[in-house]
């Protein structure tokens, strides 16, 4: 998809108060696109309908829980009657849970999943139809993670989530190609975002140390997510199918297409 010129494109984005999801709606808005956001953290999201606005784009903000089927329902039908269809539907918002299988309450699992996966399927559900029937094209974006493709003992809630993004994700891609729809798997490794200071921690990881060593670990990484947003853009040019950013997130792709065992390896080494 060519976005050297957004102007007069609409692009949406859920989980955009902050992070990713929001260098992301500011790096559309600077190539013109007006912006539909969403997230559930209010003050956050008034504050980046602001920075979009003060791009000189229109900014729609709406706080929606994207677990809900009711509030996505009710989200898109508001903003279909405004647009006949977004032109970019990127799925980010997303949440963590650190911690081994065996300490992984139901209840967490049901609001981990809820987000991460039924989150990405309740954005596509509501909002590609329109897209297919405007016959215009359009491109789909859902954040998955190196830990989509990349399994660890202590992120099995975590994996499971967005290793069923990054399936979905290559099923609609093949899905969507006669309708001229892209679709990126966005797959970043270890960012220096909230969702790390956010994250549930479980079992032998709820710990105050381990959380504030997770903390600061990705902060000493130093990869922002505007480096993030600068790559996303060019994998969606690209029309990347899965796109793997930071360098670990490369490596770890590498290691699984061409090395699985190795892969496994390292990870019984890192439970250790």
């Amino acid at each position: 998809m060519d976005l050297s010129s957004m102007q007069g494109k609409t692009a949406l984005v859920t989980g955009a108060a902050s992070g990713i999801g929001l260098e992301t709606a500011l790096a559309f808005a600077r190539r013109g696109a007006d912006l539909v956001i969403c997230d559930l953290d209010e003050a956050g999201l008034a504050a980046a309908g602001e920075r979009i606005e003060g791009l000189g784009r229109n900014a729609f903000t709406r706080r929606v829980d994207v677990s809900s089927a009711d509030e996505m329902r009710a989200f898109a039908e508001e903003v279909h009657r405004h647009v006949e269809a977004v032109d970019v539907l990127m799925n980010n918002a997303g949440v963590a849970i650190g911690g081994p299988f065996l300490s992984t309450s139901l209840e967490d699992w049901n609001w981990i999943l809820g987000i991460n996966t039924l989150g990405v399927v309740h954005g596509c559900h509501f909002f590609i139809p329109k897209m297919v029937e405007r016959a215009k094209g359009g491109h789909v974006i859902n954040v998955s993670s190196a830990a989509g493709y990349s399994a660890n003992s202590a992120l099995a809630a975590y994996n499971a989530t967005k290793f069923s993004v990054l399936g979905l994700s290559e099923a609609l891609w093949e899905e969507l190609q006669p309708h001229s729809i892209g679709v990126t798997a966005i797959c970043p490794g270890i960012i220096n975002t909230p969702i790390t200071r956010n994250a549930r921690l479980v079992g032998e990881m709820d710990k105050p140390d381990r959380r504030k060593e997770m903390v600061e670990g990705y902060q000493r990484r130093g990869y922002t997510p505007e480096r993030v947003a600068r790559n996303i853009l060019k994998a969606v040019e690209k029309n990347r199918l899965v796109a793997p950013i930071s360098p670990e997130a490369w490596g770890l792709y590498y290691m699984k297409r061409f090395a699985p065992w190795l892969l496994r390896r390292l990870g019984l080494m890192m439970a250790k």
